[in-house]
């Protein structure tokens, strides 16, 4: 036989518990660049000046 629980387990306690598996993807950190104060991954080159630890590492075109 198969075992059975003791205690009813409420539809609160249950969802609280599924939750944590579902749980939404957190947006990325962002930090602001040193250079043009744009917001950036933390560990990414700069997309708008092209910078990455104020070492310029790629020419980036202004539109």
């Amino acid at each position: 036989m198969p075992a059975v629980p003791k205690h009813r387990i409420t539809s609160r306690r249950r969802r609280n518990r599924r939750a944590q598996t579902f749980a939404a993807p957190s947006l990325p950190h962002l930090e602001p660049c040193a250079e043009c104060g744009e917001m950036v991954r933390p560990y990414h080159v700069c997309r708008n000046c092209g910078t990455y630890r104020r070492v310029k590492v790629l020419d980036v075109e202004k539109a």
